[in-house]
């Protein structure tokens, strides 16, 4: 069975049973099983989660992109303040990128406060971090590939010659 098929369809659907799975992929579903339990073992897959629109949700949702920019000493690696940057539950994502910046990070959190705190009292304040720039998502379009919103948004008006 074609692995990278199996993690494709997971990509667009994480919900489908083992036996659609395999329906899909023409395989058998005790094959399918096993390969999920293989990908989830050796950490290829490491989780499942929604992809929720949070402007339909009653509750406040803040979320920021940070640049961060950090000096590298003889005894500190990329590897080692990342692992101290990611232990925070604000986190939800962190990268090493190339460019103008080290690292790229999305937080989250209940305010703009929130966020704002979390940057200049947690992040900030590293040793080798040398500079942030944060950037408020004042709106989303797109997650995992998903188109959020209702997809009735075409507010142009027609032209008639």
């Amino acid at each position: 069975m074609d692995k990278q098929s199996l993690l494709d369809l997971l990509r667009h659907d994480a919900r489908e049973s083992v036996d659609d799975i395999a329906r899909q992929l023409g395989a058998d579903a005790d094959a399918v099983a096993a390969a999920l339990e293989e990908l989830e073992d050796d950490g290829v897959i490491r989780g499942y989660q929604a992809v929720v629109d949070w402007d339909r949700v009653d509750e406040e949702r803040v979320r920021a992109q940070v640049e961060v920019d950090v000096e590298l000493d003889r005894e500190t690696g990329y590897e080692q303040i990342a692992r101290r940057i990611a232990r925070f539950p604000e986190v939800a994502t962190l990268r090493l990128v190339s460019g103008d910046y080290d690292f790229f990070i999305e937080v989250e959190g209940d305010s703009m406060h929130d966020v704002s705190n979390f940057v200049s009292e947690r992040i900030a304040p590293i040793p080798e971090v040398t500079k942030t720039v944060t950037h408020f998502v004042m709106d989303s379009y797109k997650e995992e590939g998903i188109e959020l919103g209702d997809g009735d948004d075409d507010d142009r008006l027609s032209v008639s010659p």
